[in-house]
């Protein structure tokens, strides 16, 4: 049977009718989260003694708020990195000291979501405990800030010591007044750390870890740690006595995005 060229229309017309009805009701599929090279691993799988407290999972940081890609107060690390740590770590604990870890691989998401927050000039938060001394218009260009950020590599790591046996930590809780983070140890925020001179992330000049007027068991803590790392092949930052990167680097060029989960690490090929 013939057509006539209206009827051929239609029918073309109907179809594509039916077409779109049938992609909009049909489920959108979610895209999967990327995950780690399987030469990641988790630091408690490799030397479960070293202490954690991931601040990014917390609000008590520089933000005030949970960071983005923070799933789990987890420690990832390429495992070249998590294993020059275990052999930190076993040359501390005859000593009584155990290392503690702030802040490991970071996601991509994250250093996004301190780009956000640095540019949101109105945000001030937590400027009496972090960057008291800093105006927030210059968080980038005196190097707080960066759109791109080694930990986002893998291989470096925040950490300070613990002496043992360690004592907790209150938990912060947020709208408490805060306390510059350069106040003397007793009146700052407690961490059982020992006292390295400033707390984590306090965006000040005497968190260079050769700051002159950093002296006395202060400074010996902070040498003790340097000088532990970097005899099994960690880097120090000179302006954050905190920060290390395993040398040299599996991968000097490539910044992950991967979550900080249990699952990023599961189901790898």
């Amino acid at each position: 049977m013939t057509r006539s060229p209206r009827a051929v229309r239609a029918l073309v017309t109907t179809l594509a009718a039916l077409l779109t009805a049938t992609a909009a009701a049909a489920p959108a599929r979610a895209t999967p989260e990327p995950r780690a090279p399987r030469d990641f691993v988790a630091l408690h799988s490799v030397d479960p003694t070293i202490l954690h407290e991931i601040r990014y999972v917390t609000p008590h940081n520089f933000t005030g708020e949970r960071i983005d890609g923070y799933r789990q107060p987890l420690c990832i690390l390429t495992r070249p990195a998590a294993e020059a740590l275990r052999t930190a770590q076993r040359r501390l604990l005859p000593q009584g000291y155990s290392l503690k870890v702030y802040d490991c691989y970071r996601p991509q998401r994250a250093v996004d979501h301190f780009v956000r927050w640095a540019e949101d000039l109105d945000d001030q938060t937590m400027k009496a405990e972090f960057y008291p001394n800093v105006d927030k218009t210059r968080l980038f260009a005196d190097g707080y800030i960066a759109e791109k950020s080694g930990h986002s590599r893998g291989s470096t790591v925040d950490l300070t010591l613990v002496r043992l046996p360690a004592r907790p930590t209150r938990p912060y809780h947020p709208g408490q007044p805060l306390v510059p983070c350069f106040a003397p140890q007793d009146q700052r925020f407690p961490d059982n750390s020992v006292d390295m001179g400033t707390g984590y992330d306090c965006f000040d000049t005497r968190s260079h870890t050769l700051d002159p007027r950093v002296q006395g068991v202060q400074r010996a803590n902070r040498l003790l740690l340097k000088d532990t790392l970097e005899d099994v092949g960690l880097v120090n930052l000179p302006e954050e006595w905190w920060h290390f990167t395993y040398k040299p680097e599996p991968y000097p060029d490539t910044y992950f995005d991967f979550p900080v989960s249990a699952k990023s690490l599961a189901g790898r090929r």
